[in-house]
């Protein structure tokens, strides 16, 4: 409900105390399923918590994940309506586009990256329907990983050309530099993240296919967004992207 209504809500741990983990996956696939229906597609799975800061402000050890669907997708540059979303701030990060199904449990950083058919610059807009981020690990989970949508550059480079750990990234919010990142900030290497990803998918029976997009986390602190605001991640060999977003 406060998806569609773009209002937020109190925590369900505030309502929940005693949910667990599994509860939060539960919650999350249906939700996902009810959108589905609707007439959304999965398109891919994004990343969250993959730096050791946001690990520990949510007191966790490991990352979480939740699922892209089309409805989510921006076109480099297009304007974002503010109205259609909660509270939104902004992460830029890598995006991978899998070459080949990616199925753990065993899933190793150097198997991760041989199913990657490339990458390219991106930014998320992540955005929690949770009031005033107050969110738990089981918060954020239900809620998809705090998922809202996501713009990708029209740049893929083979993960062949490129030493994912070392490249940088520049962010600029309405031309002024804001923050800077390097790709060891998601798990020492963001593929780590994608093999990561597929064996904790396999505990739920499911995996990366080929074709998938997977975010695999930011490399610099969130950022939150003002009326207007139009931001820029310049990546290192690999390009630049935008995300513009109304004035109102």
């Amino acid at each position: 409900m406060a998806d569609r209504k773009a209002a937020p809500i109190q925590p369900l741990t505030a309502r929940y105390p005693d949910l667990v983990i599994e509860d939060a996956y539960a919650i999350q696939s249906h939700n996902i399923e009810r959108r589905i229906k609707a007439g959304a597609h999965v398109i891919g799975r994004k990343v969250g918590l993959t730096s050791k800061p946001m690990q520990q402000l949510l007191g966790v050890d490991e990352p979480d994940y939740g699922v892209l669907l089309d409805d989510m997708v921006v076109e480099d540059g297009d304007l974002i309506a503010l109205s259609s979303l909660v509270q939104p701030r902004v992460e830029a990060e890598m995006a991978f586009l899998m070459e080949t199904d990616l199925v753990g449990p065993g899933v190793t950083t150097a198997k991760a990256l041989a199913a990657i058919a490339g990458v390219l610059p991106s930014i998320e807009v992540v955005d929690s329907r949770v009031a005033d981020w107050k969110i738990k690990l089981v918060d954020t989970v239900a809620d998809n990983a705090s998922s809202g949508l996501f713009v990708m550059g029209g740049n893929l480079r083979p993960v062949t050309e490129l030493d994912l750990p070392l490249i940088g990234v520049v962010v600029s919010r309405n031309g002024e530099v804001i923050d800077t990142g390097a790709g060891a900030a998601a798990l020492g290497n963001p593929a780590r993240c994608v093999a990561w990803l597929a064996n904790k998918l396999a505990t739920f029976g499911a995996g990366l296919r080929a074709g998938d997009i997977v975010l695999p986390g930011a490399v610099h602190k969130m950022v939150d967004v003002q009326p207007g605001d139009a931001f820029r991640a310049d990546f290192a060999g690999i390009g630049s992207v935008t995300a513009r977003f109304s004035a109102d």
